[in-house]
């Protein structure tokens, strides 16, 4: 193969992320000619409201799958967080890249932690998981939508629209704008989404030779967390827009997860942990999952799709 086509969402995150995967292909492979095929995705173009009212994440892969399919691109990069549970029987995800920060971030111009804001603040945020677990903790917080790009979330906040943002740590770092985290939030505090903060490389299935030129990008640690948190995930109803949260981490011959579910107004929030073989990372995920949903979240859940 002389020439890799990377399909990816035009959004300076989403570039950053492709030119990333690019130059690490470069590198290993000298002669690999790699162009980036850009796109606006159905999530891009609709805005104006929550994400959970125009079909949720999956909107920001769709067309880059579709690309993929028709033999317009031979891999897309997408940050795993935006990633279905269930991918198409055509496509696969082999490679996961080494994860970034998996932490969220408070930004203000005005107040140095999530702890200072007065009751009656906004604090601007698309992310159903992060509104349950903020109102858990801050229940006196106004909050608000807030959609568009890293950029757009940063502007709305210097204008005035917003006391506070929240935002993944993950694209904050990338971009080169770490000095705007005002602070990092603890996972104590606040769990992170399934897959946060890592990049995952899509492909067709039966594409051995893009499979061989991919391979070696793969970071088998974040492999399996990803794969932990996406088991539980999936046992959840695999909703990428529900309250829900997780974080996988390894020690030696364990893996270990970490996984809430909970009422959009905070009040309530079940949360458990569960460690087990690093061999048996879907069991892991799908036994904690049930462990929840055995203590009430399936009725959160069920009221929450229907």
């Amino acid at each position: 193969m002389k020439i890799l086509k990377i399909a990816t969402r035009n959004s300076p995150l989403a570039l950053w992320q492709a030119e990333h995967v690019k130059q690490q292909l470069i590198e290993l492979h000298p002669d690999l000619s790699v162009e980036l095929v850009s796109m606006t995705t159905e999530g891009d173009r609709f805005l104006d409201a929550p994400l959970i009212a125009v079909g949720g994440k999956g909107l920001f892969i769709k067309e880059l799958e579709q690309a993929l399919l028709n033999g317009e691109a031979d891999i897309a990069v997408h940050s795993m967080k935006d990633v279905t549970i269930d991918l198409p029987d055509e496509l696969a995800m082999p490679v996961i890249l080494k994860r970034e920060d998996v932490r969220d971030v408070f930004i203000s111009n005005n107040y140095k932690q999530i702890e200072d804001l007065p009751d009656g603040a906004v604090l601007g945020t698309s992310s159903l998981r992060r509104q349950s677990q903020i109102k858990a903790l801050r229940p006196g917080i106004e909050l608000k939508d807030l959609r568009g790009n890293v950029g757009t979330r940063l502007r709305k906040l210097d204008d005035g629209e917003y006391d506070a943002i929240m935002l993944a740590a993950a694209g904050i770092i990338r971009l080169g704008l770490k000095e705007r985290i005002t602070q990092l939030i603890p996972e104590s505090v606040l769990l992170p989404a399934i897959g946060q903060g890592a990049i995952g490389i899509e492909c067709r299935a039966g594409d051995t030779d893009v499979h061989e030129l991919i391979a070696p990008l793969n970071d088998r640690e974040t492999s399996l967390c990803v794969e932990t948190e996406r088991a539980f995930s999936r046992r959840l109803f695999g909703g990428c827009q529900l309250p829900i949260a997780g974080q996988a981490s390894i020690k030696g011959n364990e893996i270990n997860l970490v996984g809430l579910v909970a009422r959009i107004d905070g009040s309530e929030v079940i949360k458990s942990e569960l460690s087990g073989d690093i061999e048996k990372c879907d069991d892991t995920g799908t036994t904690l999952a049930e462990n929840l949903l055995e203590r009430g979240a399936d009725e959160i859940l069920k009221e929450l799709i229907h």
